[in-house]
């Protein structure tokens, strides 16, 4: 790939996932960097065998060697004296995620690192040899392993370090309360307890509304279809095929790999898929925005880090690539029978994106859910998610003022999204 210099400093990310430029991913990193050079620890097992697979598989040998000399040169950002990524080799970058085990996110009026493998992954994944290793099904089922680890620790007392309030860094501090306004009285917690309450940063991250917060509009209206997401509309397509070129630059949607061949696919053939994103800021539970019963819930799995080759050296990534990851991200099916003939069987599909290395679903096949009753949730990061609707649905939508697009805002959770026309 070619040489490219980068003059100023990219655009905000969406979600707040990451920082707003790269500059202050640059700083992150080179903390993180001169942290691990002062006290270098052994590589914990999961780290170690990722190590392993990179120096036992000649082709995942190969490509780990070759996306850290593809990164583009960055003579305006880089730490290096010499002009280099500062993630130098796999060795380093090892090393980095070997820290990180024991790390969980601090607030960042920027974004928070939110995705702090991302972070160090950010332009290797987005070469041509990073595009090719973040494919391969026993890298990925590695980087589960290793985040599986990670989510061990999050889930620990010890993750609640970051839920203090420190001014600029602690999540009940001066700057996060004004980037959360009305936290104490949205969310369940106790502000006169220590961490608010929560028992570890997982706790915090799938915390949940307080009663009568986000009431179900038309509760007694089939017809109408809530938000199932606290989130911001990110597309609307219509007339999907069942399989399309969804690595290409408009990254089209494809059905028969977004529901990673299953024998329900067919009923969605030249149907509708709305798609939302998540922010970091905010609630990360799943709700049903239809009532009816569920006739299947999985997870598939799949990819961690790849990218839409397409969108090039996406910054942002994996964000830039949201309408390509619905194919070959790890996700869930959940779909529901819904209690109106006019919309029959829909699909709710949540997306890992990065760092999600857990979507818990908690229903079951058979049980009937209520519109706005809970379906599951993401860990440890939050990301994006469809609802699919079959051909005879017919939808007149409401974003609420807003725009889908990368630029868009949250609509509430279980707020009216859509009417079916019938």
């Amino acid at each position: 790939m070619g040489t490219t210099t980068l003059e100023k400093p990219i655009p905000y990310r969406v979600g707040r996932w990451l920082p707003s430029d790269e500059e202050t991913l640059d700083n992150w990193l080179g903390d993180l960097i001169a942290e691990v050079e002062k006290n270098e620890a052994p590589l914990i097992p999961v780290i170690r065998e990722f190590k392993d697979l990179i120096e036992e598989d000649p082709e995942v040998y190969m490509l780990f060697n070759l996306m850290f000399t593809q990164v583009p040169y960055r003579r305006h950002f880089a730490k290096d004296p010499f002009g280099q990524p500062q993630v130098r080799n796999y060795h380093h970058m090892l090393l980095l995620m070997n820290r990180l085990m024991t790390k969980a996110p601090e607030f960042n009026t920027t974004g928070l690192v939110g995705f702090p493998i991302n972070a160090i992954l950010d332009w290797s994944m987005g070469t041509t040899a990073g595009y090719a290793a973040f494919m391969n099904e026993k890298v990925n089922r590695q980087l589960k392993k290793i985040l599986n680890e990670w989510g061990i620790f999050l889930r620990s007392a010890d993750s609640c370090a970051v839920l203090n309030k420190n001014a600029k860094t602690g999540w009940f501090g001066k700057d996060a309360m004004k980037a959360m306004p009305g936290f104490d009285t949205e969310f369940k917690c106790d502000p006169l307890a220590t961490h608010h309450g929560y028992k570890s940063w997982d706790d915090f991250f799938t915390r949940e509304f307080r009663d009568g917060q986000r009431p179900v509009a038309a509760p007694n209206d089939d017809s109408v279809i809530v938000n199932a997401c606290e989130s911001a509309p990110y597309r609307i397509a219509q007339n999907i095929k069942l399989r399309d070129k969804f690595w290409i630059k408009a990254q089209p949607y494809s059905l028969q790999h977004m529901m990673a061949g299953d024998s329900l696919v067919e009923n969605f053939k030249g149907g509708t898929v709305y798609q939302a994103f998540l922010s970091a800021l905010s609630y990360h539970r799943w709700h049903s925005p239809v009532s009816g019963k569920i006739v299947k819930a999985y997870v598939v799995d799949g990819t961690y880090y790849a990218e839409a080759q397409s969108e090039a050296y996406d910054p942002a990534g994996p964000n830039d690539s949201q309408g390509y990851i619905t194919e070959v991200a790890t996700r869930a099916l959940i779909f529901i029978q819904a209690d109106n003939p006019a919309i029959g069987l829909m699909c709710f599909m949540p997306v890992g994106m990065a760092e999600v290395s857990s979507c818990e679903i908690t229903v079951y096949e058979g049980q009937h859910v209520k519109k706005g009753d809970q379906l599951g949730m993401f860990h440890f990061g939050g990301s994006t998610h469809c609802l699919i609707f079959g051909p005879q649905v017919k939808l007149e939508f409401d974003m609420h003022g807003e725009k889908p697009g990368l630029n868009s805002h949250n609509i509430k959770l279980k707020e009216k999204i859509a009417t079916v026309i019938e």
